[in-house]
């Protein structure tokens, strides 16, 4: 949801009453894993001829991180070298460039530092990631640059030396959460705390497609004097067993400065497990899609759209509770779950209510407002907490026809583990290893960085907790998926990106094998903050972009996104056909957010599916109508239920058009169902955003067409 008819503030009120990520690295070839499945290189001492600035040292060339780089002056010869402690002998050397990449360059080595052999020479390189087979020995390792192919100096994301019979020792649960994770105590001074938490917000406010991860931890106790403003990738925890085990007097903001206050970019960051006291009564959280607020407390009221009253297109809330008033004013579509709030203020298009105190009643389509009295069935997200000293993650117990928080009545029941049971990820960390330590029994905590793949994360034991940080980020390389789950129990996928690389593949997270049987309703997985982008921070390709094949699976709250904006978008540059595709039985969604994809946004093959709040948009960029017809039916559907279905449920789901290449396209219907009666709908919209590209009806042949430009809703209140 990005492009918007401009509001005024007057509008509101009567309504009331980039920073360009780096390329994609291939992953070191099978070999470099023959030759030594360890980088040598690793966090070793280092250093170089020069450096372009103070952000670019010659460590970041061997920090296992891609989105750090080492760059020098813009001059001829150059080098970098790199000490790895005592002579090995040496088989090859992988380079990920930048975009100032070596034309000419040499890779040596030396016993001494001083004196040094070439192992290979390079003439006409082409940049990108290339990996050299070598045969030599020393303990250091350097490339020298003898002529550059760009007017810049060189640039190298990573420099990785692999050495023979070189081997990472088996993975080990616990260890330290790595340098983007950051810690606050009490004891701290406000002012110091304060000034962390401003330098990542300008780091992070408009690097939309950037590359930082950050995730902000508060230990248990009271903090005054803060305004922690959360950017792109940042979220913060309290560490605490409960929210009010962190107390902030101050406030916890999402505004959209950076952005002309417009909120229909503020994505991808969140709240989680503290209380916050604002400042002036009212806290704002002028969020977009994939933006959760989690378990928190606020004492007093909540504001969710930016200063200006612009336009903001969120957003999810569970296990909340608001004293105060909630007022959305422009947010044009919000789900709450099982949570409490004060108030409800106003609601634009489709608010969204199950197992809500005090939520404003059910009265669609005026207001807008679909109100179940319970959630059917729900599990919180897992979160880390200090037990004393030690870190431990929480597992949340699930809850059957919940209302109201999980901790309103003392702890959130459920079990824990210690971190010493987690593979600690750090970016740079391989495939292999990671599926290492889950095949030897361990959870995997992805600490904040960005992660690529060249085999799936294979999740294989029941019960397993998959679990990112600060918005850690998995790109799958050579179109492999990006995250496979066995069809086994409980297992708990949370708080991480996918990011489709640009190799199509053919799904990127895939829950459950195809042809999934098992039952697994007593302890069902879940899916929760699992965000999935086709584009965007470059060309990214996938057929399917999740696919759930076993039964029982909660997926609470994901964007499904096909970009519409960034780098490498395009009808077919970051082509993907489908969001969501659900085959399992007895599947439920719960804050389900899918947009632009080039044909079906979701298609739900599995009986028992049930659906409680839905947002689309159809992708904007459709050159014209031949390119999304269906057969005879202009346009596919946002929401399909296939015909072999006999059993369906939706409550809340709204699609939208904005054809703005050409507006003269039409779409036939946003949701597609059978007609029996065990399909029902409740509650459903399709809007014409400004006039671009027109709906016939809302669901199959039923509901008034979408017309002009006044861009109001047409609604069906029951479906049949």
């Amino acid at each position: 949801m990005r492009h918007r008819p401009a509001w005024t503030a007057a509008a509101v009120l009567a309504a009331l009453l980039v920073v360009p990520a780096p390329p994609a690295h291939a992953a070191p070839s099978a070999q470099a894993a023959a030759c030594g499945t360890g980088n040598a290189a690793l966090n070793k001492p280092s250093t170089a001829s020069s450096t372009e600035n103070a952000g670019t040292p010659a460590s970041a060339a061997f920090d296992g991180n891609p989105g750090t780089r080492w760059s020098s002056a813009f001059s001829d010869p150059q080098w970098i070298q790199v000490d790895l402690g005592s002579v090995q002998s040496i088989c090859r050397v992988d380079l990920s460039w930048e975009t100032a990449y070596g034309r000419d360059f040499r890779i040596q080595t030396s016993s001494n530092g001083t004196s040094w052999t070439d192992l290979t020479t390079v003439t006409g390189g082409t940049g990108g990631t290339a990996g050299y087979n070598v045969t030599g020995s020393g303990r250091y390792v350097r490339m020298y640059g003898t002529a550059r192919a760009t007017g810049w100096g060189y640039s190298l994301w990573e420099f990785a030396v692999h050495v023979e019979g070189g081997s990472e020792p088996p993975p080990v649960g616990g260890g330290d959460l790595g340098p983007n994770v950051h810690v606050f105590d009490p004891s701290m001074p406000s002012s110091t705390i304060q000034s962390r938490l401003d330098q990542i917000f300008r780091q992070q406010e408009s690097a939309q497609f950037g590359t930082g991860r950050h995730a902000v931890f508060f230990k248990p106790g009271t903090y005054s004097g803060l305004n922690a403003q959360l950017g792109f990738y940042t979220s913060v925890h309290g560490l605490g067993r409960n929210p009010d085990d962190v107390t902030i007097n101050g406030d916890i903001t999402v505004d959209a400065g950076w952005f002309n206050g417009n909120a229909t970019q503020n994505f991808w960051r969140s709240a989680e497990n503290l209380a916050v006291v604002p400042v002036n009564g009212t806290n704002r959280w002028a969020v977009s899609q994939a933006a959760p607020f989690r378990r928190m407390h606020v004492r007093g009221g909540l504001n969710l759209a930016p200063d200006g009253y612009g336009w903001a297109s969120g957003g999810y809330i569970a296990d909340s509770k608001i004293d105060g008033t909630v007022g959305p004013y422009s947010q044009q579509q919000w789900y709450t779950r099982d949570s409490s709030v004060g108030g409800w203020l106003n609601g634009v298009w489709n608010m969204v209510f199950s197992g809500v105190q005090g939520s404003p009643g059910d009265t669609f389509p005026n207001p807008p407002y679909t109100d179940l009295t319970t959630t059917p069935i729900s599990r919180e997200k897992p979160y880390i907490y200090l037990d004393g000293d030690t870190y431990r993650v929480f597992l949340p117990a699930k809850r059957a026809n919940a209302r109201g928080t999980s901790w309103a009545n003392g702890p959130t029941p459920g079990t824990s583990l210690p971190l010493s049971q987690f593979y600690v990820a750090k970016p740079g960390d391989s495939a292999a290893r990671i599926n290492a330590a889950l095949a030897q029994g361990l959870h995997l905590l992805l600490t904040p960085g960005i992660y690529h793949v060249d085999q799936p994360i294979a999740v294989n034991r029941p019960g397993t907790v998959v679990l990112g940080l600060g918005l850690a980020t998995v790109i799958p390389d050579n179109g492999v998926t990006a995250v496979k789950v066995a069809d086994v129990d409980g297992v708990r996928l949370a708080g991480f990106l996918v990011d489709a690389g640009p190799a199509n593949s053919a799904t990127l997270v895939e829950v459950g094998p195809s042809g999934a049987a098992a039952d697994h309703a007593a302890d069902p997985t879940t899916v929760q903050d699992v965000f999935i982008r086709i584009g965007g921070a470059g060309p990214g390709k996938a057929t399917t972009s999740m696919v759930v094949n076993s039964d029982d699976v909660i997926i609470d709250h994901t964007w499904i996104w096909r970009a519409d904006h960034g780098e490498g978008v395009g009808w077919e540059t970051n082509r993907a056909d489908y969001g969501l595709v659900v085959n399992g039985d007895d599947v439920l969604a719960t804050g389900l957010f899918v947009e632009h994809f080039n044909k079906y946004d979701v298609q739900w093959s599995g009986e028992r599916g049930r659906t409680i709040f839905f947002q689309n948009e159809k992708a904007y960029d459709a050159p014209n109508q031949a390119a999304i017809q269906n057969g005879s039916t202009q346009g596919f559907a946002a929401y399909r239920v296939a015909d072999s279905v006999n059993t369906h449920e939706g409550w809340g789901m709204g699609s939208y058009c904005y054809y703005n290449i050409d507006p003269t396209i039409r779409q036939h219907h946003g949701f597609q169902a059978p007609v029996k009666p065990g399909v029902r709908f409740h509650h459903l919209l399709v809007v014409s955003l400004g006039g671009n590209g027109q709906y016939n009806h809302v669901i199959n042949d039923t509901g008034a067409p979408t017309s002009g430009t006044s861009t109001v809703p047409s609604v069906v209140v029951s479906f049949p």
